[in-house]
């Protein structure tokens, strides 16, 4: 008997400790994290060919739920990570839409075919929404770029009540890879100079201006990269792998918006036919005969405002080679984020030379860093331009809080990362 009320008493604190503990950390959700991993409808390349594939209604956790990872890499049919310096992932995006109960995608479709079968986009918060719209993306960075949302928050996606009647939450995922094995220009492939596909027209079949010398109209789908005479290579059948991680949502919660800021923004073509965001520009050669110091480095900025304000708790910066670094100001000039990338110095996938393998991310206390409704944010992109570079891009991410009235205060440990994450933080 003595036992059994020294258990009860024993069962009782831990269950008030439990209780005081939830009360105390408003915002924590008790519901368990959970993770799956799936693959993208196979792709094939040879040597110097590309794919840009849209692929609709790819698998994904569904209902109402809390998203808080998304990474990705190309790997091949025994699910062996292949090295940039094979197949160069140029970028992935992923984005949802409502498709009708009644009507089933196609597998794949590219652009011109979008408005030919019942959807609607779900667009992230801005401020590029008719260019990218997308809830996650990265490109040869995304091996090593956190992407964790971290504690009390999530990205809120499947609301029932946000959903139209008779319509179902889906995802939509581009993938564009370059193969760039044999090839007689790897950078000049990845950067897609329009010289090295031979290409005069863009995917619609317009000609190019006189002045495009590189980017994403030159590398769409199945187009050629020039290849070096006698190069072998087998052409391989090749998938995005890809793990979500996510919670059922719950009123403990806090919800995030998604921004993302585009250095190329033009706030006079903002209301335009054509988008105020261009998302690749061209960084022209220095002339270090001027240059004292003998460095080389091109500065690009942009001003954007920010439709909502709130709480910054994640912050990242997407660049190509070259680039050196990206920093979003706040309207007074204080620093919101800087993102800094990793080049590799190795062979392995992850690790390889010469490419950017990681981008740094920001991870405020919460309340830390603020921005208020309607600020103007500046953003800059950094690019060392000792040779020119075509189609680079200057994208800048983060994830604002807009209501915080139940958060409390807390240290970066309560952040609850995975554990890798959380190890490299410490």
């Amino acid at each position: 008997m003595f036992y059994a009320r020294v258990c009860l008493l024993c069962i009782f604190i831990l269950s008030s400790s439990l209780t005081l503990n939830a009360i105390r950390s408003p915002g924590r959700s008790l519901n368990s994290v959970k993770s799956a991993i799936f693959l993208s409808p196979p792709f094939f390349l040879s040597p110097g060919s590309v794919i840009n594939k849209y692929y609709f209604d790819v698998p994904f956790p569904r209902g109402h739920i809390a998203l808080k990872s998304f990474d990705a890499e190309v790997v091949d049919e025994a699910g062996i990570p292949v090295p940039l310096h094979e197949t160069y992932l140029h970028h992935w995006v992923v984005e949802g839409y409502y498709g009708r109960k009644t009507t089933k995608d196609p597998i794949e479709a590219n652009p011109s075919e979008f408005e030919f079968f019942d959807h609607q986009f779900v667009k992230n918060s801005g401020i590029c929404n008719r260019t990218l719209r997308q809830y996650f993306g990265l490109g040869s960075e995304t091996r090593r770029t956190k992407t964790w949302v971290p504690d009390p928050y999530g990205i809120e996606v499947g609301n029932p009540e946000q959903i139209p009647d008779g319509f179902e939450h889906r995802w939509l995922m581009n993938v564009h890879a370059i193969d760039t094995r044999g090839v007689v220009d790897k950078l000049g492939c990845t950067e897609c100079r329009c010289s090295l596909y031979n290409v005069t027209k863009d995917e619609y079949g317009r000609p190019l201006r006189k002045d495009y010398i590189g980017g994403l109209w030159c590398c769409y789908d199945h187009t050629q990269c020039l290849v070096q005479e006698g190069f072998g290579g087998t052409r391989r059948k090749l998938y995005l792998r890809y793990k979500v991680t996510w919670q059922d949502w719950d009123n403990t919660i806090v919800p995030v918006k998604i921004y993302i800021f585009d250095v190329t923004y033009t706030a006079a073509e903002k209301d335009s036919a054509l988008s105020g965001c261009k998302v690749e520009y061209q960084v022209e050669q220095c002339d270090l005969s001027n240059r004292s110091n003998k460095e080389c480095i091109d500065i690009k900025k942009a001003k954007m405002i920010i439709p909502r304000g709130g709480d910054i708790v994640y912050g990242s910066a997407h660049q190509h080679s070259a680039g050196i670094g990206s920093t979003l100001y706040a309207q007074d000039g204080r620093v919101l984020c800087t993102s800094m990338p990793t080049y590799g110095d190795g062979k392995e996938a992850g690790n390889e030379k010469g490419y950017i393998v990681g981008m740094s991310t920001c991870y405020p206390t919460p309340g830390s860093v603020k921005v208020s409704d309607g600020e103007v944010l500046t953003l800059v992109s950094n690019y060392s331009n000792t040779e020119m570079h075509t189609g680079v891009m200057g994208l800048f991410y983060i994830l604002v809080a807009e209501k915080q009235e139940q958060v409390e205060k807390m240290s970066l440990d309560f952040h609850s990362f995975p554990l890798s994450v959380r190890d490299e933080v410490a």
